[in-house]
């Protein structure tokens, strides 16, 4: 048996969505990581706690909250709605409920990183008279490469995987907003569906296999030119 245009539909959906949001997220997690690593400031915590917070919120309560804040009816939703962009029940939500779920991942990796970098490294730069933009993009940024890419993977993962938030905010539109996830449990609540659920299990993992291995041929390659530099 073989995954018919749905499950195709799906897996194409899935691809993009988890592209674009991991694709939008790593600048902002980059920076965020940046923050938590190595300022000192008030509300350190609450950016830290908030960062972390969709990790241990049900994923339904984060696709409400989504749904409240960018639904159609929304004040926000309306403003982003005159502009053009809608979210709520659209592929465009899919790609933010994505990029929010996989966050905490990608910056607890990306943190991780920076903080294994000594910090001398970056003053010394400093005080030759780099600025410290050209001191992160020159020094820290080649360092911390492998943790980038760890969290990059991981967060293109959590979207691939993503469903509670994005079922919840965008609906399970088939062609327009059913991801491959989504696609798993319809075809799960049909009698017979599971032949077609298991097809989409494999075409999931196997998305998911070929995104680690090309991770870790890039890290390696990666560890292996800042060795030799």
């Amino acid at each position: 048996m073989t995954p018919d245009a749905a499950a195709w539909d799906a897996l194409r959906l899935s691809l993009w969505v988890a592209f674009w949001a991991t694709l939008l997220a790593i600048p902002l997690a980059v920076w965020v990581a940046w923050l938590l690593a190595r300022k000192d400031f008030w509300g350190k915590a609450v950016l830290n706690a908030a960062v972390h917070l969709p990790l241990v919120l049900p994923p339904v309560v984060t696709g409400y909250l989504l749904l409240l804040a960018f639904g159609r009816t929304a004040p926000l939703g309306q403003a982003l709605n005159a502009l053009g962009i809608q979210l709520a029940f659209h592929w465009t939500g899919a790609v933010l409920a994505a990029m929010i779920m996989g966050f905490p991942l990608m910056v607890r990796a990306m943190r991780l990183a920076i903080e294994a970098v000594d910090p001398k490294l970056e003053d010394t730069a400093a005080t030759l008279g780099a600025p410290r933009g050209m001191v992160f993009f020159r020094v820290t940024l080649p360092l911390i490469l492998p943790g980038v890419l760890a969290g990059t993977v991981m967060g293109f993962a959590k979207a691939m995987g993503e469903f509670g938030a994005t079922i919840t905010f965008v609906a399970n539109i088939p062609g327009k907003t059913q991801t491959l996830p989504s696609a798993i449990w319809a075809a799960l609540q049909i009698p017979g569906g599971e032949r077609q659920a298991v097809m989409m299990v494999l075409m999931a993992s196997t998305v998911a296999i070929a995104a680690v291995l090309l991770a870790e041929l890039l890290a390696r390659r990666v560890a292996a030119r800042i060795a030799g530099a």
